[in-house]
């Protein structure tokens, strides 16, 4: 698995996740896989937890949905939903995705859900996370948002959580790639 963290803070959106490819439980065959990328024209970012080659054939879809919908994050992510879920050849694939532009954050996943996070009461800020580390990185953004670390930028914040996470979790690893917006 991995860990990928996408978090809303002050105005600003930013993605997070680790580099780790693990084979079965027990060999780390990759320590610098670039799971958090740009798509459309860079406009997105996206993240993804599970299998990679599952991943790039979400991606690939997502990105034909975001063509089809010219852009539109939201309508993009519910239309792949539903492939997601009716498609017999997407229905067989290990993965879920987090996908974020300047305004929205969406979790993408295989029973056909488009989840926005929730809106911490306390500041406004909004983070969602999957993988093997998911609650280990959105319990550290939370805390951080929340407990004065109001110096932090919301790159900061979404490297930070992932590297708490890395820490934590033996499926995620310390070499992170951010995106913002």
């Amino acid at each position: 698995m991995t860990t990928i963290c996408a978090i809303k803070h002050n105005g600003k959106t930013a993605i997070a996740g680790d580099g780790q490819v693990t084979m079965g439980e027990k060999f780390v065959t990759k320590d610098s896989a670039k799971k958090v990328r740009r798509i459309y024209n860079n406009q997105v970012a996206i993240g993804f937890a599970g299998g990679v080659a599952d991943a790039f054939t979400l991606q690939e879809w997502f990105e034909q949905k975001l063509e089809k919908y010219s852009g539109d994050l939201q309508h993009a992510a519910v239309a792949l939903a539903q492939d997601w879920r009716k498609d017999p050849t997407l229905q067989k694939l290990e993965a879920m995705l987090i996908a974020v532009n300047e305004k929205d954050i969406l979790l993408i996943s295989g029973n056909g859900e488009v989840i926005t996070p929730d809106t911490l009461a306390e500041t406004g800020d909004q983070v969602i996370a999957v993988g093997s580390g998911g609650n280990f990185a959105q319990a550290s953004a939370t805390a951080l948002m929340l407990k004065g670390r109001s110096e932090l930028t919301v790159e900061e914040i979404a490297e930070t959580s992932v590297d708490i996470a890395g820490s934590i979790d033996v499926y995620t690893n310390h070499n992170i790639i951010v995106e913002s917006f």
